[in-house]
């Protein structure tokens, strides 16, 4: 019982700290999203979308509203993390942790509930604005919170592992900028996969960002291009794989210990 409470001290710790950091510096971390995705309502939604009319029964611009605010979740919460763990590392704080009897998995979590803390505050701001520009409903609220948390939860711990094995501050950009961004716009957040030849609409599905979007835009309008138990299926097996990935790179000391 009080090794369970000293390892709950020390999570709540860590995750105090985490929420802190981007809290105080909100102009950094959670008023550039709500911008963005504000000039993306504008321009994709309320111009581009005028012309383009309705996707799938819907119009364009409720219809890319759930992926617009999957996107800040995404970047969001891989930001958080691999910012913050990197700088950690930097710092040699992260030694200090890892010497201390303090287990990785707390270490672990401890960051990724900061990404996922992060990330689902930027989803919900960008979907309060989302509000002046949409009159959407939402159709199941239960899979869209689960989608919302599992997403947060996947990227934070590819955040994670960025950090772990990036050695400068240019190497915490590189995933986020020629892996993730590509793969976002590409996981049907403007396009229903139907308008794809058969070519694209192969490669769209091995990647998992699509599952994602398309589970998410189901729970807020109800169509989906995919079911959404494969996506779920798709979406934990990457959070398995991940987890039991990072931990065991923390556990060795990968990128840490010299």
């Amino acid at each position: 019982m009080l090794r369970f409470r000293e390892n709950w001290i020390a999570l709540t710790t860590i995750l105090r700290r985490e929420i802190t950091r981007f809290l105080r510096i909100w102009t950094q971390t959670l008023l550039p999203p709500m911008i963005t995705m504000a000039l993306y309502f504008i321009i994709f939604g309320e111009l581009i979308g005028a012309r383009i009319g309705k996707m799938e029964e819907v119009r364009y611009i409720d219809y890319i509203v759930p992926g617009l605010i999957m996107m800040s979740i995404i970047t969001n919460s891989f930001g958080n993390v691999v910012a913050s763990f990197f700088s950690a590392k930097f710092q040699k704080n992260i030694e200090e942790m890892l010497v201390s009897p303090m287990p990785s998995t707390i270490i672990l979590w401890g960051f990724v509930l900061g990404g996922v803390a992060r990330g689902l505050v930027v989803g919900v701001l960008v979907t309060i604005i989302s509000v002046f520009f949409t009159n959407f409903q939402i159709h199941e609220f239960g899979i869209t919170l689960l989608f919302a948390i599992l997403t947060a939860l996947l990227f934070s711990l590819a955040g994670l592992i960025n950090a772990i094995f990036a050695k400068k501050f240019d190497d915490t950009n590189i995933v986020l900028i020629f892996i993730l961004t590509p793969l976002t716009y590409l996981g049907g957040v403007f396009y229903s996969i139907d308008l794809l030849p058969s070519l694209l609409k192969w490669i769209t599905y091995i990647n998992p960002i699509f599952y994602m979007v398309n589970a998410f835009r189901y729970g807020m309008l109800g169509r989906s291009d995919v079911s959404i138990s494969t996506a779920f299926i798709v979406t934990a097996g990457l959070i398995i794989l991940f987890y039991v990935f990072s931990l065991w790179l923390l556990k060795r000391g990968v990128g840490i210990r010299t």
